[in-house]
């Protein structure tokens, strides 16, 4: 992860989805495509405050921009959350 301060990622939160957040927990999640490796990524989960349907959010780095995902329907788990966010953020090579 670049060194994007904890401070932005809690104003993006704020601006995406209208409430504060509270970092609660660090994840790396590993992502394979066709049984290889191909990406290593830091996920920060954040405690939501009174957010209407999501207790918790979870955000990372993509070059340089924070991604923040709700933890809700599907996505159960930073790893949810970013296999959730292929559609929006490709695979490194894929075409």
């Amino acid at each position: 992860m670049d060194e994007i301060p904890l401070s932005r990622f809690v104003r993006t939160i704020r601006a995406l989805h209208g409430v504060e957040a509270t970092l609660i927990e660090r994840v790396r999640v590993t992502r394979y495509f066709e049984g290889k490796r191909v990406e290593e990524r830091e996920v920060l989960a954040f405690e939501l405050v009174r957010h209407p349907s999501a207790t918790r959010c979870y955000a990372w780095e993509v070059d340089s921009e924070v991604m923040a995902v709700l933890a809700e329907g599907p996505i159960n788990s930073a790893l949810d959350a970013v296999r959730g966010s292929i559609r929006f953020d490709p695979l490194p090579g894929a075409a």
